[in-house]
């Protein structure tokens, strides 16, 4: 899905290690995917309301409850590569964005911010994994992917929505039933 971004603009994002959903997760949401786009096309029409609800929930629900079940090698419950992951995301803070919050989960980060200026969401994405990507290996001595290419992104609509996703954010680790985790982070809320 292409990534829709908005100038000026608050989004949610969420980026996952490389090894966060197994393969056989990601087969079946590929098919369920599909099963729903087939159905739709082969009537000769576009989704409907409740088309589009399914899909919102198939990959925002059951892959939300994946990440939270902790799978893959769980690289980022590694205190240095966590405490490293959240300097990445505080490092240009107020000069290519400006963050709200964030948490940083044993194999994905949920992230709330607006870009700066002429700063781009897919720009400003890029720079937190390739740097972060790159010092994770470093730390770890090991080669490869480190994160997924693709990132889930939210365009933040209003206040009820904003409000509705740092609490989400902020109580992630306790829903993964991870006690007394240290990586969440709230910075401020938007000026209004």
């Amino acid at each position: 899905m292409p990534h829709w971004e908005d100038s000026p603009a608050t989004y949610f994002v969420t980026f996952r290690l490389a090894d966060s959903l197994p393969k056989e997760t990601i087969e079946q949401l590929k098919f369920e995917r599909h099963d729903i786009l087939a159905t739709a096309k082969a009537m000769g029409r576009d989704l409907s309301p409740g088309e589009r609800a399914r899909l919102d929930d198939l990959f925002n629900e059951k892959i939300d409850a994946s990440l939270d079940a902790g799978k893959g090698e769980r690289r980022l419950a590694d205190p240095r590569i966590a405490w490293m992951t959240s300097e990445t995301l505080l490092h240009f803070d107020g000069t290519r964005y400006r963050l709200f919050v964030w948490c940083v989960m044993p194999n994905h980060v949920h992230v709330v911010f607006r870009p700066l200026a002429e700063h781009k969401l897919s720009a400003i994405l890029h720079s937190w994994k390739s740097y972060s990507a790159r010092e994770a290996n470093r730390i770890l001595g090991c080669v490869g992917p480190f994160w997924q290419r693709e990132y889930y992104d939210h365009l933040v609509r209003g206040e009820r929505d904003f409000h509705r996703i740092v609490r989400y954010v902020i109580e992630n680790p306790r829903k993964a039933k991870l006690t007394d985790w240290p990586w969440v982070g709230v910075l401020r809320e938007p000026k209004r």
